[in-house]
């Protein structure tokens, strides 16, 4: 079982975020805070698997109460969920150690595939957040890791899934455009992820642009 706890200034968001959590037999709502400061002493004393996090609150900010809930329990992840994704909040968020981010305009179920996958060791974001975080990853690793892959590398199969990666969409969507199952899909990636080294989707989605399978 999966225990979260949903940081949110707003009582109608953080009850509908529940309603959507309670809705699964694998994930519970473990407490809810209005902001920061509830945010880090519920955090201490639960000990959540994942927060989902506003970014801005009254009192202490979202990206505050991340750094000091992961200072206090590294293991904890944090997975923003706010109205704003523009690169003001996007990256400072990340930099105070948020393993994911989603606006709040995604599908419901993306929510729920999110909290899987960051209870995974995963990091999970919202598409177009994940087209410029990989844009950015990409310029970043430019001439750092020489290492190419060649397209023969993959079978056409796991191209497909690599492009579909790059894309933004998490693995149920995958599965509903290649008409396979969610475990499937799942393999697929963890087979590329040790076929290249990678250890989360962002560097996946660079080895697509590296081998000219990400589409505009």
């Amino acid at each position: 079982m999966i225990s979260v706890v949903i940081v949110d200034d707003q009582q109608l968001v953080r009850a509908g975020v529940r309603m959507l959590c309670e809705s699964t037999s694998d994930i519970t709502v473990v407490g809810e805070a209005a902001n920061g400061s509830e945010a880090l002493r519920l955090a201490e004393q639960l000990g959540p698997d994942v927060v989902l996090m506003d970014l801005h609150m009254p009192g202490m900010d979202g990206i505050t109460a991340t750094r000091r809930i992961l200072r206090a329990r590294p293991a904890t992840r944090v997975v923003v969920l706010t109205t704003f994704d523009d690169d003001d909040r996007l990256y400072p968020a990340l930099g105070a150690g948020a393993c994911g981010f989603l606006a709040k305009d995604v599908p419901p179920a993306a929510v729920l595939d999110a909290v899987r996958r960051a209870a995974a060791g995963d990091s999970p974001y919202s598409a177009g957040v994940l087209r410029r975080v990989v844009a950015r990853a990409a310029s970043a690793w430019q001439g750092e890791d020489g290492r190419r892959y060649e397209a023969a590398h993959f079978t056409e199969r796991e191209q497909e899934v690599l492009r579909l990666i790059a894309a933004g969409l998490p693995n149920h969507d995958i599965a509903e455009r290649l008409h396979i199952g969610v475990t499937t899909v799942k393999t697929h990636v963890s087979n590329l992820m040790t076929k290249t080294g990678s250890p989360n989707r962002v560097r996946l989605a660079v080895v697509a642009i590296q081998q000219g399978l990400a589409r505009d």
